[in-house]
């Protein structure tokens, strides 16, 4: 007798083993058509298996749909093996490599003679359609590693029976099986491919075999899959308002920044750009400023043997830019904590100095593979709002409180007001005692709900030294960003062996807090980029207000207006051109200006300015002192 337990907490009996398949249909036909898997067990033992697999002994089980996250993954998981398929079929030449599920969708890696081309892809998409309407089975075997082995090299897959080779002699593994295509596969998969109905093929891009440029480059070719038409053309709508919003197209066209060949992976910000950046900075330092944090300021360059000492060396060295002078190691600072605990050391500490909280807009550098940069978005040289609090334990709790009602304000004045929020706890592999790592989990979890926060937690997904809250904004397209974050470290104090003097005169070890609030300001530019669409609001745009004439008559009034509003602190730039008045107007709008003033011969005459709002809105003549009252109002981003 094997006894089910379902989610609803009823439960079913079975004479004998029974497979997932049969549960489903014996709970009715409509789930049995529905369904795409099963989730075996409960909470972190569960596992996602076939409908095809046998169920031997009692167990909870839950039945998969594509209504469920792990439906979606099973959609993306088999269209990828679908898209293999298909290449396969019109190039029988090719070779299939990994294809593995991403965010939104999936990818796969081919070897072939040459790169696709977008008639190939439109090609490939058009015969997955064709391959997923035959609904064929998707049928699981299982073979001894050798034997496996030895079959992908006989139909000529030598990526495949390389990858298997390097799995431990003994083993088995499973091979997965839709009309006359095989892959190999850990699975699990739809049970047939007429499940998969909802895809497109994005684009075609280069990937080196297993990540090293010394291996031959591969044809990656990413798609998409959903569970449903609606689902998938509201991603592809989600796709065309992101590119209209890339930052990097909006970069050049508001002429913010570049990029440059001379030196890649850096940013050279433009004087719009850096007006802009400079804005988000300074607010940032009133930030520091007015909550309890001192900024402080390190080298660029440390010697090796710190980076040593602290492990990064181990850990980041690949990443890590290096130099020698005078026959002594040196390395370009990955990050700012090490610097941090050498200022913290200098003079002896108290606990009456606790917490103490260092900032800095420190500049890092990090040796990034070409193919993971992105605009500004990723870079080799960046500047992170990089802060770190050391404090005893009994302190992580408060700061945690602090911290968050402090990064909830910031967010919420750039415009971002979706934030989630996971705790990442104790990984497999870690140092520390368990109830220093119970301690600082409980002091972060308080620490959210006190704040009034709803978080998910990460298990194992911690740092080998202590758990972290990540806290994750959501742009207007409902895009994810993880930009904050506050970790507990015990380690690095240890390591460089800083200390406090205790009530009790002992000397003992702080804890440090390492917590960022937008991260690296380049990549947080960027996304307040896409955010507004360039549209920036008034107080970060860096050009706030153009004055244009409409003849040469009005010079002298349009200088008067532009001074007036420069000495009031406004950025303002004068168009005096000779060119027509909608000219000037279209020009300032596409540079998505937030205020332009018109001036001719009524408005000198008056002494006031015609007003025009970005979006195309016309506000009217009105007195410049007026224009003055309105426009502070939107210079302060707490109001």
């Amino acid at each position: 007798m094997v006894a089910i337990q379902l989610p609803d907490g009823s439960r079913r009996e079975f004479e004998g083993p029974v497979t997932v398949a049969e549960v489903a249909a014996s709970i009715g036909a409509g789930l049995a058509k529905a369904a795409l898997g099963g989730r075996i067990g409960s909470g972190e033992s569960a596992r996602l298996v076939d409908l095809s697999h046998r169920i031997e002994a009692d167990v909870a089980l839950a039945i998969v749909t594509a209504k469920d996250a792990d439906g979606l993954e099973l959609i993306r998981h088999s269209t990828a093996h679908l898209l293999a398929y298909a290449v396969k079929t019109l190039f029988p030449e090719a070779q299939v490599t990994i294809g593995p599920t991403i965010e939104h969708g999936f990818y796969y890696d081919f070897s072939y003679k040459r790169p696709f081309t977008p008639d190939d892809l439109a090609a490939i998409e058009k015969k997955m359609s064709e391959l997923a309407a035959k609904d064929e089975p998707v049928t699981r075997r299982v073979l001894p590693r050798d034997e496996a082995v030895a079959y992908f090299k006989s139909i000529g897959e030598a990526y495949k029976a390389e990858i298997i080779a390097s799995i431990p002699a003994g083993e088995d593994v499973s091979l997965y099986s839709e009309g006359s295509f095989t892959d190999l596969c850990r699975g699990p998969h739809v049970p047939s491919t007429g499940k998969l109905k909802f895809f497109k093929l994005m684009k075609v891009a280069g990937a080196y075999w297993r990540g090293d440029h010394r291996n031959e480059m591969l044809q990656r070719v990413y798609g998409t899959a959903w569970a449903s038409k609606d689902d998938l053309q509201k991603y592809l709508t989600m796709l065309e308002e992101a590119e209209k919003r890339d930052h990097r197209k909006l970069g050049r066209e508001l002429d913010l920044f570049h990029i440059d060949e001379h030196s890649p992976g850096t940013v050279f910000w433009h004087p719009k750009g850096w007006t802009l950046w400079q804005e988000v900075e300074q607010y940032m330092r009133r930030v520091y400023r007015d909550n309890g944090y001192l900024e402080v300021k390190g080298p660029q360059i440390l010697d090796q043997g710190l980076w040593e000492k602290t492990g990064h060396w181990d850990k980041y060295r690949e990443n890590m830019f290096v130099t020698e002078s005078e026959k002594r190691d040196y390395a370009l600072k990955p990050m700012n904590c090490p610097g941090h605990i050498l200022i913290y050391k200098q003079g002896i500490k108290s606990y009456r100095d606790l917490p103490l909280r260092f900032g800095e807009f420190g500049q890092c550098h990090r040796n990034e593979p070409t193919g993971g940069l992105h605009g500004i978005m990723r870079v080799r040289a960046f500047t992170q709002d990089d802060g770190h609090i050391f404090c005893t334990e009994d302190q992580i709790q408060a700061e945690v409180v602090a911290f968050t009602t402090l990064l909830q304000k910031v967010y919420r004045d750039f415009g971002f007001t979706d934030i989630i929020y996971k705790l990442s706890t104790r990984p497999d592999k870690r140092i520390g005692s368990e109830e220093s790592w119970d301690r600082a989990e409980h002091a972060l979890a308080e620490g959210l709900k006190a704040s009034g926060c709803d978080f998910e937690y990460l298990p194992g997904e911690g740092a080998f030294y202590g758990p972290k809250i990540e806290y994750t904004l959501k742009d207007a397209l409902g895009r994810p960003w993880q930009c904050g974050t506050i970790q507990v470290d015990p380690n690095l104090p240890e390591r460089l062996d800083a200390e406090f003097v205790g009530e009790d005169g002992a000397r003992h070890r702080p804890i440090m807090l390492h917590r960022a609030i937008v991260g690296s300001l380049e990549r947080f530019i960027g996304i307040l980029i896409e955010q507004h669409a360039g549209a920036l609001p008034t107080w970060l745009s860096p050009v706030q207000v153009s004055v244009m004439n409409i003849t040469d008559g009005q010079a002298d009034y349009a200088r008067e207006v532009a001074r007036t509003l420069q000495k009031q602190g406004l950025r303002v730039t004068l168009d005096l051109r000779n060119e027509k008045i909608t000219y000037k107007i279209r020009e300032h709008s596409l540079q998505k200006v937030p205020y332009l003033i018109v001036v001719g011969d009524k408005e000198r005459e008056a002494g006031t300015v015609a007003v025009r709002a970005r979006g195309n809105q016309d506000l009217g003549v009105m007195a410049l002192a007026a224009f003055s009252q309105k426009i502070s109002a939107e210079l302060n981003p707490e109001q």
